[in-house]
């Protein structure tokens, strides 16, 4: 096993490459949450982004969702049907990307990097025949895109050690899958969702952090002392300091004298006024539309009263995960240098799964186009003899064969016909022979009776 080829930075090298900047002439943009963010220093804190519930939720939620999905390798055929088959060059790297990751945790990592930082670097190795036989996410800050003066693509990347990178390094493109979304600014340089809710969450923080202090304080809120006169600084600082040591964090709550003519008044706008429910609930919801993920998704705001839950999972499935999985197919088939006709495909069975009662409708529904065996698939159930053909009642005809019968003159038989005669009785031996041994006695019987008239 080997790694790509690895590239050092001469000076020649440092010449002929770049990194993408935003703006031009080496000056950077400053992305501010808006207009004047930057000079009042209202910062975004990527880290404490992070910490927010609803933002948690969202990047967790489409990360476990999508991971959860099996990944297969499908064949087109003649007939243009896609197929799942195994492949010895690719079938194996998709079961286990590396030797410390499962499949789960590789597409986990594989879709937080991109949620969080807008872009996922994933580095190949290959054996000695070339054939790619570990993937490994990395961290995105350790990895840089550069670009030459011809136009080709560069990557530096720093020390890794469980990828096994050693010193800082400069890959071919070839070797690094670089999945990224929302690149505003350069197409090597994806944008995370955190640059648009950012702000909602430090909001939704600071309501919380805010309502934590408030609470700790025994509930009670900060305020001012105010005299009837006029008092000295040194007073005012001395009765300051007397009252944060007594009547303030686990002294809260304690009963305060107050004499010469004080008097103590709340400062603090109770949570009604401030609406803090309805504050920290919009922050939630700012936060969800970046991702596209349904508010009810994360338990912010009402569930939709449709009780069709297959519809649910289509909506969040197509204005949210859709891209981020089609996306990630296109990565590993361009990635693996797949031949044409073989593909990565995420199993969405499990996902857009339809409650009990539709999925038997949709399967009796069926008939004709699936055969049993196929139907019992879908129920995980074994397939069962004589299953593999779909089956149809036998009052189902043709369109050829109804064309002959309305060819006819009278194709439903309506008109009148003549009585057939009624066909003979089969006669056997026995009747026969009685039949015959009748007609003697009949006549025996009449000779008697004409000799004693006589």
């Amino acid at each position: 096993m080997r790694l790509p080829r690895l590239f050092t930075r001469t000076k020649a090298a440092r010449s002929a490459l770049s990194a993408p900047i935003h703006g031009r002439g080496g000056w950077w943009r400053i992305l501010e949450s808006y207009p004047g963010a930057w000079q009042q220093n209202v910062e975004v804190k990527y880290d404490s982004v992070l910490s927010n519930h609803a933002d948690f939720a969202c990047r967790t939620l489409i990360a476990s969702d999508i991971a959860k999905l099996r990944i297969k390798l499908v064949q087109r055929d003649d007939n243009g049907i896609w197929s799942e088959v195994t492949n010895a060059a690719y079938s194996p790297v998709l079961r286990k990307p590396n030797h410390f990751q499962n499949r789960i945790q590789f597409m986990e990592s594989w879709i937080l990097s991109k949620l969080q930082r807008g872009n996922t670097y994933v580095l190949k190795t290959r054996d000695e025949r070339g054939v790619v036989v570990k993937l490994f996410v990395l961290d995105p800050g350790l990895v840089t895109p550069l670009v030459s003066d011809s136009g080709d693509v560069f990557y530096q990347l720093n020390t890794d050690q469980l990828a096994g990178i050693s010193e800082g390094v400069i890959v071919p493109a070839k070797e690094i899958i670089h999945d990224r979304f929302n690149c505003f600014y350069h197409p090597l340089v994806g944008l995370s969702p955190i640059f648009a809710g950012g702000l909602a969450a430090m909001q939704g923080l600071a309501i919380q952090n805010d309502s934590a202090l408030f609470f700790q304080n025994g509930a009670t809120p900060g305020g001012v002392l105010t005299a009837p006169g006029a008092i000295e600084d040194e007073t005012a600082a001395r009765i300051k300091d007397y009252w944060d040591t007594n009547f303030t964090g686990e002294n809260s709550g304690k009963v305060a004298v107050l004499g010469d003519g004080l008097k103590y008044d709340p400062m603090k706008a109770k949570a009604v006024d401030a609406q803090l429910i309805e504050q920290l609930k919009w922050s939630a919801e700012v936060v969800c539309s970046t991702y596209h993920v349904p508010p009810y998704k994360i338990g912010v705001g009402v569930m939709p009263t449709n009780n069709n839950v297959q519809a649910l999972n289509v909506e969040y499935y197509s204005q949210c995960l859709q891209v981020l999985i089609e996306a990630a197919e296109l990565c590993l088939d361009e990635g693996l240098q797949m031949k044409d006709g073989v593909g990565t495909e995420f199993d969405t069975d499990n996902l857009l799964r339809m409650d009990s009662v539709t999925q038997m409708e949709v399967l009796d529904k069926s008939k004709g186009i699936m055969s049993p065996n196929e139907q019992r698939k879908k129920l995980d159930l074994k397939p069962a003899a004589g299953g593999d053909s779909p089956m149809l009642q036998q009052q189902n005809f043709s369109l050829e064969a109804l064309a002959k019968r309305d060819s006819q003159e009278d194709p439903f038989g309506t008109a009148a016909k003549e009585p057939a005669e009624p066909p003979a009785e089969p006669e056997d031996d026995a009747a026969l022979a009685a039949a015959q041994q009748r007609a003697a006695t009949a006549e025996l019987l009449l000779s008697f009776q004409k000799g004693m008239s006589a």
